[in-house]
């Protein structure tokens, strides 16, 4: 049994995760926890144990000092909670970590664990994939569930993903089986450019988020740091005119698959954010008042047998690829679109290029491994198979 003393009892809370490593491409979505836990002055009130889900030859400890005093950092996963008042109070419980090394199972559970003794009435997971999407345009966010009663009712796309997975999909399939609702939301991040940070992305992120649980969201200095982002990109690919070529190739081919798609269902989105934000609607940070820094559970599974940065460029991929995902067009100024299921699996590059980004990293774990190629968007339709378990995890 959990027991969270100290924690008080929460309003129609939310949880929020995200993981570095394989599902966190340009580190967009670990970002937009972080940025949330920062912004609400988050509360840190649980740690899961490093020893029992992580490598350190993977994930390396790091070493600081403290007033002259040496002390140990281990790489894990924290939870931490924000209260947000205003007209309508609703409180986040923020997850943010590593992609756990091994016993992704017991992992799931015990955060399960924590979200039941909470109350959690929705978990969100945050992810990023790379694609072949331009820098220049909004960027797509797709947001997808396992649930087809939630995919209706919050206008979701039904996952159809079969191959590989991360925890991000785990962790997914993991709330479905124990009836807690479930979404995750998926930024595609520029392929040729996923050297983090990509303040875009996790802006895009946040303000996804931002429509699905109905809450304000204060963003800082972000939109800046997007569109400096933004500009630094143009200077660089501006240098290499093949680069330049391929950019535009891109545009092209994403204009004229969203063409047919300016609907008017997300202008009327955007200018709802608009109105929210311009009456003051929904609670934000630094208001009065706003926000505050103040057994085991059963397995889900059965065993079977069985600082403003430009990011760098560098050689220009392959043409040709598939354009990200059917992505929809959302024509916003806070660069996010509305749900599409992207076709490549998170923390990839779709197509045959390589990229023009340093490396396919998108992790910012020390050592963390390069998934291999994947063709279709995340979804927890595959557990982890390390331990020689049947793949499907039935």
């Amino acid at each position: 049994m959990i027991e969270l003393e100290g924690v008080p009892e929460l309003i129609d809370p939310v949880m929020v995760a995200a993981f570095e490593g394989w599902n966190d491409a340009g580190d967009a979505a670990s970002a937009a926890v972080a940025h949330l836990d920062r912004e609400w002055k988050g509360e840190v009130f649980a740690a899961l144990d490093a020893e029992d889900y992580y490598d350190f030859q993977v994930n390396r400890p790091t070493v600081w000092l403290d007033g002259g005093v040496r002390k140990i950092t281990w790489p894990t996963t924290r939870l931490s909670v924000v209260r947000i008042g205003g007209e309508k109070p609703r409180d986040l419980v923020l997850v943010r970590g590593i992609e756990p090394s091994m016993r992704w199972r017991s992992f799931c559970n015990e955060l399960l664990g924590f979200a039941h003794e909470l109350g959690v009435e929705l978990v969100v997971i945050l992810g990023a994939l790379l694609g072949d999407t331009p820098h220049t345009r909004p960027v797509p966010v797709s947001g997808v569930t396992s649930d087809a009663d939630l995919a209706r009712t919050m206008d979701l796309e039904e996952t159809k993903y079969e191959g590989p997975t991360g925890i991000v999909g785990i962790l997914q399939e993991a709330c479905t089986h124990a009836g807690v609702p479930a979404v995750s939301l998926w930024a595609a991040v520029p392929h040729y450019v996923s050297q983090p940070p990509n303040p875009k992305a996790t802006l895009a992120l946040l303000n996804r988020l931002e429509d699905l649980i109905d809450l304000r969201i204060p963003l800082g200095e972000l939109p800046e740091d997007a569109r400096a982002w933004q500009l630094g990109v143009d200077q660089l690919a501006a240098e290499d005119s093949e680069v330049a070529e391929y950019v535009q190739t891109l545009e092209e081919a994403r204009d004229t698959a969203e063409l047919p798609e300016a609907s008017g269902e997300a202008i009327a989105r955007e200018f709802e954010r608009y109105l929210r934000r311009r009456d003051g609607g929904g609670p934000a940070a630094g208001a009065p008042g706003h926000a505050t820094e103040s057994g085991e559970p059963a397995s889900y599974l059965r065993d079977t047998p069985g600082g403003r940065t430009r990011p760098p460029l560098t050689q220009r991929p392959e043409s040709g690829g598939a354009q990200e995902g059917g992505a929809e067009a959302r024509d916003r100024e806070s660069g996010t679109e509305p749900d599409t299921e992207p076709e490549t699996e998170p923390g990839t590059e779709s197509g045959t290029g390589s990229g023009i980004g340093s490396g396919a990293g998108t992790g910012s774990s020390e050592g963390s491994d390069t998934p291999p190629p994947r063709n279709a968007p995340e979804s927890p339709d595959t557990p982890d198979t390390s331990d020689t378990e049947d793949p499907t995890g039935e």
